[in-house]
């Protein structure tokens, strides 16, 4: 299945904004998180279509992933 991953802020450096990746069916968006070396101390919200989800939600040929950190500020 081929699925889009869109990276946000610090998790662009040296990686991609946005891509095309192919990945086996019953794939989950931890897997890809997995296989970008995504430190999960910095994972803040992860979006399957625009919508919020859990490492484990499972990815669909066509999904669109994006992976955002954590947010600082006040």
């Amino acid at each position: 299945m081929k699925i889009t991953v869109s990276l946000h802020g610090v998790f662009r450096i040296d990686r991609f904004k946005l891509e095309t990746l192919t990945y086996p069916d019953g794939s989950s968006a931890q897997k890809v998180i997995g296989d970008l070396q995504i430190p999960a101390k910095l994972l803040g919200t992860i979006l399957i279509n625009h919508v919020h989800a859990k490492p484990t939600d499972i990815l669909h040929d066509g999904d669109t992933l994006m992976i955002l950190p954590l947010l600082e500020g006040g």
